[in-house]
């Protein structure tokens, strides 16, 4: 081969790999992915996470601790209907996971200028860390999500420190949201479509959460100034929205399209009601009140058809044969409104509590009482007969004692909390209500659980951090009231 020839071969070899390279960089560029991470991008997959892990919670934890359901056999001895609590790892696991993203979501929002998404990020981390400090108590919170600059073994915050720093964290919130679409859309929780009605929403979100925390610690008042700033949410509703109507509720609507169906929606028939059933407590009053959310919330069983539950805490040699009672109707694993976060009913049934204590609420105990029942109706879909508000098991007893009162609001309140993460167990070890019945296969050692047992695997991953904080709450087992319980 002659040099000249050589030196061809050797430029075209030349042109060729720049012309490759320089094709190679549209040919590997995907057109569907986004070119910069935005707020948009990361909320709307975060929302559904979130929320999906919560309710998750609510179906297989609480509704059989609080007795909405139960095992249909259960000879083990064991159950959290029998109060045998094993130490939870999954919504640690998973909130903790969502922290990240949270924190991912305000920083970079903050690099844009985005106040609305801002205030999103620090509802959600508030909602979330609500949650996580009612479980276990003492939790990571100020060095939580400090993995990036280091710092891969976070001290556990005392909850008493913790509460008043999400107050603070929804006071900020309440400052930054204005009219208008979000910049980057994203968000499935208030304004799918981006039509700029989500805004205003998330600032009632907002305020409704805060007067759901103060509630929940208010017999540590004087620690922290909870009467004080109960009163200045409700003086100025223009500051301070709350929600007015199930329009406002927190409640994301599953739309049942790729990816983001109900999170249920697969579940197997073994799983979904072939195993459990719904209890007499909870199905019993609903019969006594012809409550219509039974069509939803329940099946029939028998001809004619009736709805019937179970013993709760039944003793280990009994067991339900398959298909003999109510349980869980499969419409439930496609109905789009299971994505329940916070309902316009709770804060009804809030306010009702608070005008029972004499809090200015704009209205009687009373009247927010039966406004709470009349929004979990609409919530659900059901109509309410005329009468309901006026049969002896769901009438308001207005001339009854504070405590006989505070009954029946919590009571309306258990059931309005149907597929809502922890909340009725929350707040049945703050106000004592609804009493349940203790089944007789519930040993007399076993104590109503007031409190989350520490993932075991904790112990290798941060043992140090770990004992200090078992050690500050004097113990790691279901029997530690957490500080506002005490």
């Amino acid at each position: 081969m002659t040099a000249i020839k050589q030196l061809s071969i050797v430029i075209l070899s030349a042109l060729f790999a720049v012309s490759c390279t320089r094709n190679f960089d549209i040919l590997s560029t995907d057109p569907n992915r986004p070119k910069e991470v935005t707020p948009g991008v990361m909320l709307g997959q975060l929302e559904y996470r979130m929320v999906n892990t919560a309710i998750n919670e609510g179906r297989f934890f609480t509704h059989e601790l609080m007795q909405v359901d139960a095992p249909r056999a259960s000879n083990t001895g064991g159950g959290v209907h029998r109060y045998i609590i094993n130490p939870g790892e999954g919504v640690w696991t998973d909130f903790y996971r969502y922290m990240t993203d949270i924190e991912d979501i305000y920083t970079i929002s903050s690099g844009l200028g985005e106040n609305n998404y801002k205030g999103i990020a620090l509802v959600y981390k508030a909602w979330a860390y609500s949650i996580l400090t009612d479980l276990y108590g003492d939790v990571p919170y100020s060095e939580a999500t400090k993995g990036v600059v280091g710092n891969f073994l976070p001290a556990f915050d005392k909850q008493k420190d913790i509460y008043p720093s999400l107050l603070k964290l929804l006071d900020t919130a309440n400052t930054l949201f204005t009219p208008g679409p979000l910049t980057y859309g994203g968000d499935l929780l208030y304004d799918p479509t981006n039509a700029g009605t989500g805004t205003m929403k998330w600032k009632k979100f907002a305020n409704s959460l805060k007067l759901r925390l103060l509630l929940r610690i208010s017999k540590r008042d004087g620690e922290v100034n909870v009467k004080e700033q109960i009163n200045t949410l409700l003086a100025d509703p223009a500051k301070y929205p709350m929600f007015t109507g199930n329009a406002n509720e927190a409640i994301m609507k599953y739309p049942g399209t790729y990816p983001y169906f109900n999170p249920f929606y697969n579940t197997r028939q073994l799983e979904w009601r072939d195993q459990v059933y719904l209890t007499k407590f909870f199905i019993d009053q609903l019969n006594a009140n012809g409550d219509p959310r039974r069509a939803v919330w329940a099946t029939q069983v028998d001809s004619p058809l009736v709805y019937r539950g179970i013993e709760s805490g039944y003793p280990t040699s009994v067991s339900y044969p398959v298909g003999d009672n109510s349980s869980y109707p499969d419409a439930l694993k496609t109905f789009s409104g299971l994505g329940i976060m916070m309902t316009y009913a709770e804060l009804e049934f809030i306010k009702a509590e608070l005008a029972l204590k004499g809090y200015n609420t704009a209205g009687t105990a009373q009247q927010h009482y039966e406004a709470g029942i009349r929004a979990s109706m609409t919530q659900w879909g059901v109509t309410m007969p005329e009468n309901f508000l006026q049969q002896p098991n769901v009438a308001y007893n207005a001339a009854g004692t504070v405590d006989a009162q505070l009954q029946q609001i919590m009571l309306q309140k258990y059931f309005a909390f149907f597929f809502t993460d922890y909340q009725s167990w929350f707040e049945k070890r703050r106000t004592g209500y609804p009493v349940l019945p203790r089944g007789s296969g519930i040993p007399m050692e076993n104590k109503f659980p007031v409190r989350m047992p520490y993932p075991p695997y904790l112990q290798s991953l941060n043992p140090q951090r770990l004992a200090e904080a078992v050690a500050g709450m004097g113990g790691d087992n279901t029997n530690i009231n957490v500080w506002w319980d005490k």
